[in-house]
């Protein structure tokens, strides 16, 4: 579930230009959850290195981890690569595709001249709850976002989930942060579209590129100094607050395989007679959002709506 958060925040005196990757090999660390992105993002990010005609290494976690789980690649290129994994403390960007994962990898940034950006997005696992109301108290990173951008070379923590909620794909946040890196990592913009456009589903490549160039006109922004444009007044609602469960259910991609009903912590899911999830008990969903991450398939879709009761469908 995500908690309410202030407004995306960027922090540097002075904006930091990274070393020529001709004179040593720049690392960039991309990190997250499961299903967010993460592999997606290292990969291109090494496909376009490639193509300018740098040596390339990548390294990445994952497996076990594709839905949920921790998931971090490592991605380090120029002229000459000799390993494949980068040292703690030798990260020229840090990007965080979820805010506990990046705060997590915080220490693997270069002190001095490394770059962090992160989206705000707070994915708590609900069996750590008592309360797994949105916005309940809960167990989690308590440091704000200017805490943290206070204590690196150049930070951005940057709402790229709303902003892609806003473009009516949630799943093109990770792009919206290949756009903020962009900015750091000085390719031709041509080809950045390029490889955005090649490594994308045909049908969302529009609305791949428009987030990423959302997400590179924040990060000039930020570094100029002018306002954000990004609205962030829309978050979860509270748990004190009126607010209706609604979940989205997709009949055609369920494949009955029952790990949603197994692993709901409030016990209100079953199997139809055609083997089709559905919410059985209505009043006892709280929108913990575990099915939405767990279904392989995304047949399961959660959302928050301003109304009168908990409900859903």
């Amino acid at each position: 579930m995500n908690r309410p958060s202030a407004p995306a925040l960027a922090g540097a005196a002075t904006p930091i230009v990274l070393a020529d990757p001709a004179r040593a090999p720049l690392n960039v660390l991309v990190v997250g959850v499961g299903g967010q992105g993460v592999i997606m993002v290292s990969k291109l990010i090494a496909v376009l290195a490639q193509k300018q005609g740098y040596e390339v290494k990548q390294s990445e976690v994952h497996g076990m981890a594709k839905r949920g789980g921790a998931v971090f690649s490592h991605v380090r290129f120029g002229q000459r690569v000799w390993s494949p994994t980068i040292p703690k403390g030798e990260v020229d960007v840090l990007v965080a595709l979820e805010w506990a994962e990046g705060l997590r990898w915080l220490g693997y940034l270069k002190p001095d001249t490394g770059i962090f950006i992160c989206d705000t997005k707070r994915i708590v696992p609900p069996f750590s709850c008592r309360d797994r109301r949105p916005g309940a108290a809960m167990r989690y990173v308590r440091e704000t976002q200017a805490e943290v951008i206070a204590h690196v070379a150049e930070g951005f923590a940057i709402d790229a989930t709303r902003m892609a909620e806003q473009l009516g794909n949630d799943r093109v946040a990770n792009v919206v942060l290949l756009g903020a890196l962009s900015v750091a990592l000085q390719f031709p913009l041509a080809e950045w579209e390029r490889v955005v456009a090649d490594f994308v589903p045909k049908k969302t490549v529009a609305v791949n590129l428009e987030a990423f160039r959302q997400g590179r006109q924040w990060i000039e922004r930020a570094r100029e100094g002018l306002p954000h444009t990004e609205a962030v007044e829309a978050r979860a609602p509270t748990a004190e607050a009126d607010y209706r469960v609604r979940l989205e259910i997709t009949p055609a991609w369920c494949k009955s395989c029952d790990i949603c009903v197994k692993l709901c912590p409030e016990h209100c899911l079953r199997l139809n007679g055609e083997r089709i999830v559905e919410l059985a008990v209505p009043d006892k969903c709280t929108g913990c959002r575990l099915c939405e991450w767990l279904c392989p398939d995304f047949a399961i879709r959660v959302h928050l709506d301003r109304g009168s009761g908990v409900s859903a469908r």
